[in-house]
C-alpha cells in the first residue's frame, strides 16, 4: 500500500472509531509494524500543522486520536449551541489531583487526604469522564479504585500521566504546615 492510501486509510480508522487507537491496533489494520504507523501517524500529525487544518492527531500514552483543533472551540460552540462544559470547583481540583497522584485510590484514601466526605466530588468527576472505576481493592468491603481517564490526559493537556508535574517536597511541607495553622485558626474560634 503506497503511503498517501496507507494515511489515508489512518485517518479512516481515527475519524470512524472517534476515541483514541492504540498505536498496534491501527498497525494490525494497515498490515504495518507499529514503529512505521507511529512513524506515519506523527508525519500526519506534522502535515496537518503545517496545513494549518482545523482537525489534529493527538497522542495520548501510546493511543492516538482525531480532534478539532482548541483555538476552533468559539466556533464549535457556535453550531453545537450547548456544549457540556466542565465547571472545576476547588473541591473537584483537590479531589482530582489525589486520585492523579495516588491512583488507582479509594474513596476512603480520598477522604483520609481530604478530612471530608468525597462522594459528591468523585461522582461529579466519574461524571465529567475525568475519572472511573478501576476495579475493587481485595479488602474488606471490596471498595472501588478509581484512577484517571483519556479525558482527564485531553482536558490537561499531558500525553501520560508521567507529564505531570512533580511535586517538590519543600512545597509539600509549606502545604502541610499552611493546613495545620489552618485548623489550629479553626479550633481557636
Amino acid at each position: 500500500m503506497e503511503i498517501k492510501k496507507t494515511q489515508a486509510a489512518i485517518e479512516a480508522i481515527l475519524f470512524t472509531m472517534g476515541n483514541s487507537v492504540e498505536a498496534e491496533k491501527i498497525a494490525k489494520a494497515i498490515e504495518q509494524d507499529t514503529q512505521t504507523t507511529e512513524k506515519l501517524i506523527h508525519d500526519m500529525m506534522d502535515r496537518y500543522l503545517e496545513e494549518d487544518r482545523g482537525i489534529q492527531i493527538i497522542e495520548l500514552d501510546h493511543c492516538y486520536q482525531l480532534c478539532t483543533k482548541r483555538e476552533y472551540y468559539e466556533t464549535l460552540i457556535r453550531i453545537a449551541k450547548q456544549p457540556q462544559k466542565i465547571v472545576l470547583t476547588d473541591v473537584l481540583l483537590e479531589t482530582l489531583s489525589i486520585v492523579a497522584y495516588k491512583q488507582p485510590v479509594t474513596r476512603l484514601e480520598i477522604e483520609k487526604i481530604r478530612g471530608v466526605k468525597s462522594d459528591h466530588a468523585v461522582n461529579k468527576l466519574v461524571e465529567y469522564n475525568l475519572i472511573k472505576e478501576l476495579g475493587r481493592l481485595d479488602a474488606p468491603g471490596r471498595p472501588l479504585l478509581f484512577g484517571t481517564t483519556e479525558e482527564f490526559l485531553r482536558h490537561f493537556g499531558v500525553q501520560s500521566l508521567e507529564d505531570l508535574p512533580v511535586i517538590n517536597p519543600m512545597q509539600v511541607e509549606d502545604f502541610k504546615s499552611e493546613a495545620e495553622e489552618e485548623i489550629q485558626m479553626k479550633l481557636q474560634v
